[in-house]
């Protein structure tokens, strides 16, 4: 047994007998690791406030050799304190979270911890929530290997003429291709290709009118559900409050 420290963030947490949990963190170098904090449900337990989804930090544990390990202690980082005190964030976050969760379970490349971050830290900083988790979806299908083609018409590889993009079709139509497919605003397609390419920590501004918005959260839901398998429950409360907040 050995004493190690990583960087990571909680993207889970499971109770584990009467007064336990197992954490599901993710870090940059060992990729998705079960952490056991044993006693953190108690109340006077030094682990209890730390161990729970959305703790970023330093995770200080023992370790077998195994893939688990038992936790000594966190170095907070950061716990979003701005997205904790937000119901429309905090329900981003979790979706955001749960996302990544499903995705490392299938590829575990070390970049997807720094969008992750990236994007957490975007959103306690008070960017557009849904803007920055469309961001943030559309990046991770690179993981899942089924990238939509925003560089050129998902038929002919033309980059001319670009009218409309289609999840049933890919990705970008251009007008030679078109058929029928549901259209898209020109600020839409030119929005899209930003997303998959703006670096994260670069976002300074986030504006994005309605119904680009819609357009574009429209095709990614759609894209998911036609290429992915991926169904993450917590995106349905996400649609709740949307409707309310357009009601």
């Amino acid at each position: 047994m050995k004493i190690e420290s990583f960087e990571g963030i909680v993207l889970s947490e499971t109770n584990y007998s009467e007064s336990s949990k197992i954490l599901n963190v993710l870090t940059k170098e060992h990729g998705l690791i079960g952490v056991m904090s044993k006693g953190c449900r108690n109340m006077k337990s030094k682990l209890r406030g730390v161990s729970r989804k959305l703790v970023y930090g330093t995770f200080n544990v023992y370790t077998k050799g195994n893939g688990f390990a038992t936790l000594i202690s966190i170095d907070l980082i950061s716990s979003f304190p701005k997205i904790l005190t937000d119901l429309e964030r905090i329900s981003y976050a979790s979706f955001i979270l749960d996302l990544a969760l499903q995705v490392v379970r299938q590829n575990e490349e070390e970049s997807i911890f720094d969008i992750l971050k990236a994007t957490l830290l975007k959103l306690d900083e008070g960017l557009t929530p849904i803007a920055l988790t469309n961001i943030f979806e559309l990046k991770l299908l690179d993981f899942l290997g089924v990238s939509p083609n925003l560089d050129c018409c998902s038929h002919c590889g033309s980059d001319k003429a670009i009218v409309t993009v289609s999840s049933d079709c890919g990705g970008y139509i251009c007008k030679n291709c078109y058929n029928n497919e549901p259209l898209v605003g020109d600020k839409t397609i030119k929005m899209l290709r930003m997303y998959y390419y703006v670096d994260i920590e670069k976002i300074s501004k986030l504006e994005v009118g309605e119904d680009i918005t819609f357009e574009i959260n429209r095709f990614l839901d759609n894209y998911y559900d036609r290429y992915t398998g991926i169904y993450v429950k917590s995106k349905d409360f996400i649609k709740k409050i949307n409707q309310l907040n357009h009601a």
